[in-house]
C-alpha cells in the first residue's frame, strides 16, 4: 500500500501486500495484516503538510537521481548526502505515520498491539536497512576522500 500525498490516495497493490505480508517473521492473517497497513496510509494522510512542504526538497533529489546515473550517486561523496537525506525524510516520515497509526488503533482498536508492532518492526526495518547501507558507504567514501587529500 501507498499514499500519495499530491492527490491525497491510498493505492493498493494486492498482490505486493499478499507477498510482504509473508516476508513478515510470522505472517498474519491477511485481513488484520491490511487494517494495519490502512492504518498506517492513513497515518500518512494525517501528516500531509509535512510532506508537502518536504515538496521542493523531494523535487530536488529526484532530478539529482534522474541526471546522474546510479554509479555516479553512489562514488560523489555529494550525490550520495542527497540520497542519505532522502532515506532520514523518509524514515522520519514513516515514523510520524506509525505515530498516527498507533493513535487511531488505540482509538477504534482495529489490531491487537503485537501484531501492530510486528508489521510496524518490519516496516520500518526495510528504511533503516536502506539508509545504514548508504551511510556505511557515505563514511567510507569521506574517509577515503580525506586520506587523498592529506
Amino acid at each position: 500500500m501507498s499514499y500519495d500525498f499530491i492527490k491525497h490516495r491510498v493505492g493498493v497493490d494486492v498482490q505486493r501486500v499478499q507477498q510482504a505480508n509473508k516476508e513478515l517473521p510470522a505472517p498474519l492473517p491477511l485481513e488484520l495484516y491490511v487494517k494495519i497497513l490502512t492504518l498506517h496510509e492513513l497515518g500518512h494522510a494525517l501528516d500531509r503538510p509535512a510532506l508537502q512542504a518536504s515538496l521542493p526538497r523531494t523535487i530536488e533529489i529526484y532530478e539529482m537521481k534522474k541526471k546522474h546515473p546510479l554509479e555516479e550517486q553512489y562514488t560523489h561523496p555529494e550525490l550520495l548526502a542527497m540520497r542519505i537525506e532522502e532515506h532520514k525524510m523518509n524514515i522520519a516520515f514513516e515514523e510520524a505515520a506509525w505515530a498516527n497509526a498507533r493513535e487511531m488503533n488505540e482509538r477504534y482498536h482495529l489490531a491487537d498491539q503485537q501484531s501492530f508492532e510486528q508489521v510496524k518492526v518490519h516496516s520500518l526495518q526495510t528504511y533503516e536497512k536502506k539508509y545504514q547501507r548508504d551511510l556505511q558507504l557515505y563514511v567510507k567514501l569521506t574517509a577515503a576522500q580525506k586520506e587523498f587529500i592529506a
